[in-house]
């Protein structure tokens, strides 16, 4: 027998108390909280779950938490089971709620936000909006289960941040009193959010109603300077809001957030990031997790890239309890960074996720399983995967945003990001899109060395693929990496760039003295690792250029010039003689997009050393007019390592 139609076989709130309902009419619950709480756990799960977990996360003292187990399973089949599917499903040893034909509050809210919410319409935020009852699995926390309750936390957490964001696009697109819920009920999710606190003055100012305008500051200060946050902005808001009030009384409710952007007053913009210190729990090694937080701020404040906050606040505020996603809109930070760190047996488990301050949205994710021993061992590799991993998202984050915004209206930061993604789409045409805007940029903000250094590349590029007159090229990539040294010499940047510059005017101890330099300043910077792998693989340390290339790879493994570091690395094997590695390291790169005519020539040239002469002619048959001195005068290499490329071109009739 059917449901209703529009009435979903099995409806679960998960936000507010628990609640089910089949075929549109409530189910009574077992009393027992771990079998609702592992309900719960089941329904948000994105894929299937051990019981060995399952029985780690509820079970720390019975003798045989299996049996207990199966018994939660035999009831939960009876509570969303029907007569035409079965829901409870296990396979081997895993379980999964299979909920895919049903409505389960929680899941409808994360699918909604996956994408980010900006692109969601009003009406369609006011239902989400509507769905959020209470915390997630209100009164459902469960003493002596630490592992459920940390999940528990990470997880309301995260949907108090999915509806800060939704009320706060919801304040923007309302224009009569409704705005005032929407305002309330976002301050009381977020007291700390300046933006929230801004919204409200301008509101408010837009009506006249300057009374209680002036009220509202005198209670916020008095909060912020309880919790010892600087109340500062929030008068800066309030005579923003009020002036905007005066000059232009029609105004939608907007507020200006020039005026909320960390650092000085002035500065010029960058990407902000919090990175708040990890949740340990069960019997972690104390001070781990915060040695590692406190490296990975170094390291990323090292980058020069991203406005960083410093150790002091973040654990200020992590001291009182407050939230990852609090602290980001409390800082009013772009992103934040945070994570958990727990023992499971003779392993260290570290979770670390990185999300946007204002869609709460997740934007990247990573778990790193070592042996206890073993992490101790490593603490300086996983905190350069971790900061080459954030950065990189960052990075790409910034540059497909900057992509949206019409080119007029971009200042130096996002004019820098969308120069990159025109350079990384190694053509004529992109390249030349890539230096106006990266022009653009360095116009805008003379200081941002690395607008200076990537416009450098540019010309790299251009003397490199021959896309220009090799000779004045070679010395404009020289110039503004320069004029990137001149703007902060400390930027790893910078150092790159002259280091490629450098290579370019045949001065190749002088480009490995600064591209040791960028590493130096920055030990995660993934590009300069791949660059000295270049320079050594062609008449420098072979072997050394491999590591090189192992090490950019697996601080970036998706980097947009991965193509590069394998080419590098085959061309490395090329000169040690070990044409079938170098033949299978070369295919792989040419097989990445966006690899050029180099890349692909590389790949020929090592299958016809390895014996594979037809595979080798196939890579070349897009390029006809390519030749071997193409190649050896974008390279440099020694004489031995020419001589072997000179006799690959013979072999697939291309001298």
């Amino acid at each position: 027998m059917g449901t209703a139609v529009g009435i979903p076989a099995v409806e679960a709130r998960l936000l507010g108390p628990l609640s089910v309902a089949r075929a549109g009419s409530a189910v009574v619950l077992p009393g027992s909280r771990k079998l609702r709480a592992l309900f719960g756990y089941l329904a948000l799960a994105p894929q299937p779950v051990t019981r060995s977990h399952l029985c780690e996360l509820f079970w720390d003292g019975p003798s045989d938490p299996r049996a207990e187990l199966r018994w939660c399973l035999s009831r939960i089949r009876g509570i969303a089971d029907t007569a035409e599917r079965r829901r409870v499903l296990t396979q081997g040893d895993t379980v999964a709620l299979d909920l895919a034909d049903c409505f389960v509050d929680a899941r409808e809210i994360a699918r909604a936000l996956q994408d980010g919410v900006e692109a969601l319409a009003p009406e369609r935020l006011r239902s989400l909006s509507a769905l959020f009852a209470g915390d997630l699995l209100d009164g459902l926390d469960i003493e002596g289960s630490p592992l459920f309750g940390g999940w528990l936390v990470a997880q309301r957490r995260r949907f108090r941040g999915y509806h800060a964001a939704i009320l706060e696009r919801l304040v923007g697109a309302s224009d009569d009193e409704q705005v005032f819920s929407y305002l309330d009920a976002w301050l009381r999710l977020a007291p700390f959010d300046l933006h929230a606190h801004a919204a409200l003055l301008h509101a408010l100012a837009r009506r006249g109603r300057v009374r209680e305008s002036e009220e509202h500051v005198a209670t916020a200060a008095r909060l912020f300077d309880s919790e010892g946050l600087d109340a500062t902005p929030l008068h800066e808001a309030w005579q923003a809001a009020r002036s905007r009030a005066e000059s232009a009384p029609q105004v939608r409710v907007e507020w200006p957030s020039e005026t909320l952007e960390p650092g000085a007053a002035g500065e010029p913009r960058r990407a902000s990031i919090a990175v708040m210190p990890f949740n340990e729990t069960g019997d972690a090694p104390g001070g781990f997790a915060d040695g590692l937080v406190h490296d990975i701020i170094t390291r990323l404040a090292k980058l020069r890239s991203l406005f960083v906050i410093a150790r002091g606040s973040v654990f200020a505020l992590h001291e009182r309890k407050v939230s990852p996603e609090e602290a980001g809109r409390a800082l009013n930070v772009d992103y934040v960074a945070s994570g958990s760190l727990r023992r499971r047996g003779d392993r260290l488990v570290l979770s670390v996720e990185l999300a946007e301050s204002r869609t709460a949205r997740i934007v990247w994710a990573e778990v790193f399983d070592q042996k206890t021993a073993e992490a101790l061992a490593v603490l300086d590799d996983v905190g350069n995967r971790i900061v080459a991993s954030i950065a990189h998202e960052i990075e790409t984050i910034e540059r497909n945003r900057a992509l949206l915004r019409p080119p007029g209206s971009l200042d130096a930061w996002q004019a820098y990001h969308r120069g990159l993604w025109h350079m990384y789409r190694f053509n004529t045409s992109d390249n030349e899109r890539a230096q106006h805007f990266f022009r653009t940029a360095v116009r805008l903000d003379p200081t941002f060395a690395r607008a200076h250094a990537a416009l450098s590349f540019t010309h790299f590029q251009n003397a490199f693929q021959g896309w220009g007159p090799r000779a004045p090229e070679i010395e404009r990539a020289y110039a503004v990496a320069g004029h990137a040294l001149m703007a902060d010499d400390l930027d790893p940047a910078a150092h790159w760039a002259m280091g490629r510059a450098l290579w370019l005017r045949e001065s190749q101890d002088q480009a490995i003295v600064e591209l040791e330099r960028a590493i130096d300043l920055s030990p995660n910077f993934a590009l300069a690792h791949y660059t000295l792998s270049f320079v050594q693989c062609q008449s420098g340390d072979a072997r050394a250029a491999i590591r090189a290339s192992d090490h950019s790879r697996h601080l970036s493994p998706f980097d947009p010039l991965l193509f590069a570091m394998l080419g590098a690395r085959a061309m490395a094997l090329v000169r040690l003689g070990r044409f079938d590695e170098a033949a299978e390291w070369a295919a792989k790169a040419a097989a990445r997009p966006n690899a050029h005519a180099h890349i692909q020539a590389i790949a020929a040239y090592s299958l016809a050393l390895a014996g594979r002469v037809d595979d080798a002619r196939g890579y070349l048959k897009a390029l006809p007019q390519y030749r071997i001195e193409d190649f050896l005068t974008a390279m440099r290499f020694d004489d031995a390592g020419a001589k072997l490329f000179r006799e690959a071109a013979k072999r697939i009739g291309r001298p």
